[in-house]
């Protein structure tokens, strides 16, 4: 039976640890030092996480501050999640594994799949589907208001933003999934040029995009989600889970990334 090495962080980091993990483990699974890894986590305190190549400009630095929130830069492409009342996955695979076969909406298909047999765990009546993103040019900063390559929506509207990073070695997507909270407050810390742009920015963002508990009688814990997932993926796919830690090299490795990349402001305003 395949096997997958499940990490279940419940104890929330912030942002910058969290992307340093993301890519120290990417980096032991693509080496072949680390079986092919699914890591479950959340985020303290909230931050807004912008896509690689996303303008910094796209961020109001002073509404940021006032909030208390953070910002980082994610390794994959994308464009602006507000972390916070979530939980957020990644998948490291090796580029030979059958789940990252063939092109980039190849594989979303196939992670999409595990995803949303998750969900569905959860009694949600789930649409996945494969998406033109052709009309994406021009869009907005945010992600939850524009589509992915493997849209996973409940009643038309958006409930999962992924994003994935492919290298010669492996590749690494991750992405969020809402639990709970105000999906439009994201545009309290963008830039705009008026206050009616924001206003309307907002009002899109929440007609698009939906959380776990606007959709539930009884909303889910963030340890329920957990739960679900991770059966999902284990029915889905037929993988024995081996619930493991980080080893001491992944966390070594993660605090030189957090050192040189994502706890760097220079790093962060690249762009």
């Amino acid at each position: 039976m395949p096997q997958l090495r499940l990490i279940r962080d419940s104890n929330f980091r912030n942002g910058s640890r969290n992307m340093a993990t993301d890519c120290a483990i990417f980096e032991a699974v693509s080496a072949g030092r680390q079986p092919p890894t699914m890591r479950l986590y959340g985020w303290e305190p909230m931050c807004l996480s912008l896509g690689y190549g996303q303008r910094s400009r796209d961020v109001d630095m002073d509404r940021l501050r006032a909030r208390g929130w953070q910002l980082v830069r994610r390794p994959t492409g994308g464009k602006a999640i507000l972390h916070g009342d979530e939980l957020t996955y990644s998948l490291c695979l090796p580029i030979d594994h059958p789940l990252a076969a063939g092109q980039l909406v190849d594989s979303y298909r196939r992670i999409g799949e595990g995803l949303a047999s998750g969900l569905e765990g959860l009694g949600l009546t789930i649409n996945a589907a494969l998406q033109d993103r052709r009309d994406n040019k021009g869009a907005g900063p945010v992600c939850f208001e524009i589509a992915s390559h493997y849209e996973i929506t409940v009643a038309g509207r958006k409930l999962v933003g992924s994003a994935q990073m492919r290298r010669k070695a492996g590749i690494l997507q991750h992405g969020t999934i809402p639990i709970r909270g105000d999906v439009g407050r994201i545009c309290d810390v963008l830039s705009f040029a008026r206050e009616e742009e924001r206003e309307s920015q907002r009002q899109s963002v929440r007609e698009r995009a939906v959380t776990l508990e606007s959709t539930m009688e009884s909303p889910p814990s963030w340890d329920d989600v957990a739960d679900a997932i991770a059966r999902g993926v284990e029915q889905a796919y037929g993988y024995k889970i081996l619930c493991q830690e980080l080893s001491h090299d992944e966390i070594d490795r993660m605090e030189t990334l957090m050192a040189e990349r994502f706890a760097n402001p220079d790093w962060t305003a690249k762009r």
